[in-house]
């Protein structure tokens, strides 16, 4: 394909000009372009590099620390402690994946467990998105409780 040149462009927009509407439609379609060009800004404050070895260790801690402030609401336990989370991935974008369960696929809170557990885990340092992801698969059970929740449950 090749290229208008100067000329080509100037007789192009006096054509342009002369359709009722269309400069108007044109004038939009340019600002749309432009909004989805618009860099989306990053309010976590987390560094774009891959993170090191030391901050996955710190990252890991804090995550675990902020899994344990999320309770279900029917067991006093936390859910880090009744086994609920199945697996926590740290991409190196540093996006924070988590994949959890609840002790039954009817529990009231389905709804609003993962997102109590993505507000818990954003907060930390290093940690630039979280998706959680929920599984039934497989299916929770008392053994993958610890025995801090068992001992908690009077369990043991």
């Amino acid at each position: 394909m090749t290229e208008m040149t100067d000329r080509q462009r100037q007789a192009e927009a006096l054509a342009n000009a002369q359709i009722p509407g269309l400069a108007e439609a044109e004038a939009k379609a340019a600002v749309d372009t432009e909004e989805k060009k618009r860099d989306v800004i990053d309010l976590s404050g987390a560094p774009v590099e891959p993170p090191t070895d030391e901050e996955i260790a710190r990252i890991t801690e804090d995550v675990i620390a902020q899994l344990k402030t999320v309770y279900d609401p029917e067991i006093p336990t936390d859910i880090y402690e009744l086994g609920l989370i199945y697996k926590v991935e740290l991409e190196d974008d540093r996006t924070l994946k988590v994949e959890m369960t609840l002790t039954a696929p009817g529990c009231p809170v389905a709804g609003e467990m993962p997102g109590w557990v993505e507000e818990a885990c954003a907060v930390v340092a290093g940690v630039r998105r979280v998706e959680v992801f929920m599984t039934f698969d497989p299916p929770w059970t008392m053994d993958r409780m610890s025995e801090e929740a068992k001992l908690e449950l009077n369990m043991l």
